[in-house]
């Protein structure tokens, strides 16, 4: 399989990358081959009330922040024709996406909602405390990334861009080059390379940030507090907290997409069947009768 061509036609092509799995703290969802999405987990607050969801490309969920431990959560659904949906947790206008037209990729954050639009400009709701908000100077991005307190803007040129907090170094991204995928955690940010090689900054305490020996990488994802990789090989590498097993991917085969939730992990294969593993309080990795979920190879073309 060409796992390659589609992360390079992302910066070359702008093809903007459209995920079709996602995880939050305590939920995870998937986008079907028919446009239709499913959804497990926690749905305290709504966060998988996605059954009426039709004709859409592309999935996000937000995560909780892990201090609080409670079970706000939303989860973003993008639409053939650039239009978005959300559903959950609304106390900070995270879901208040109605308005937002001509939108390629989206991203949740804690208690925040990130849109890239065609022209490369970039819109967000939600809370704004620590300025992850702040886009609307944003210009020529091909892809967005939402943490926990920081908002993450890939370029065309490979750079990074990113608002927010940054207590631990987790913006400290000006000198990055060559970077063709982003990734946000609680308190870290991971790029991807062009050649396969991965940075991260941002809080360390659990390793989160050793990826510095990794190579042949395609994909990433960034949990709360671990870091993940899709090798070229179908192969999953993972590095962090592990106190749920949320890293326990060394026997992952045949893998083409990755997401990591807070203390979750899940892996999409060729078949369009999920694997996970990590913290299942919640049932958000009960995903094992899951069937045709969309793989990149099969995402339809945006008119």
């Amino acid at each position: 399989m060409d796992y390659t061509s589609p992360i390079e036609a992302t910066l070359k092509m702008k093809r903007w990358p459209k995920d079709t799995l996602a995880a939050g703290r305590r939920h995870t969802v998937g986008l079907k081959l028919d446009g239709t999405v499913t959804a497990v987990g926690d749905n305290k607050y709504g966060q998988c009330d996605v059954s009426g969801w039709r004709d859409m490309v592309a999935v996000a969920a937000g995560n909780v922040h892990m201090a609080t431990n409670t079970g706000n959560a939303h989860t973003i659904g993008l639409t053939y024709d650039g239009r978005v949906a959300a559903v959950g947790w609304n106390k900070h206008d995270q879901c208040d996406v109605n308005d937002w037209r001509d939108i390629v990729a989206v991203a949740a954050g804690w208690r925040c909602t990130v849109g890239l639009k065609s022209d490369g400009t970039v819109v967000a709701v939600g809370r704004n405390n620590e300025g992850q908000c702040n886009v609307s100077g944003w210009r020529d991005m091909v892809a967005v990334a939402a943490g926990d307190w920081h908002t993450v803007g890939l370029k065309s040129d490979g750079t990074v861009t990113i608002v927010g907090n940054n207590q631990y170094g987790q913006c400290n991204v000006s000198g990055w080059r060559d970077i063709v995928a982003a990734a946000a955690g609680y308190l870290h940010t991971v790029g991807l390379k062009s050649d396969g090689t991965v940075a991260a900054v941002g809080l360390n305490k659990h390793g989160q940030c050793d990826v510095s020996g990794w190579r042949g990488i395609v994909a990433i994802a960034a949990g709360s507090n671990h870091t993940i990789g899709l090798k070229s090989d179908g192969t999953v590498a993972a590095v962090g907290w592990n106190t749920h097993d949320q890293c326990n991917v060394s026997g992952w085969r045949d893998i083409v997409a990755v997401a990591a939730g807070c203390a979750h992990t899940l892996g999409l294969k060729s078949d369009g069947t999920v694997v996970a593993v990590g913290d299942n309080e919640y049932g958000q990795c009960d995903v094992s009768g899951w069937r045709d979920i969309q793989t990149s190879q099969t995402l339809p073309t945006r008119p």
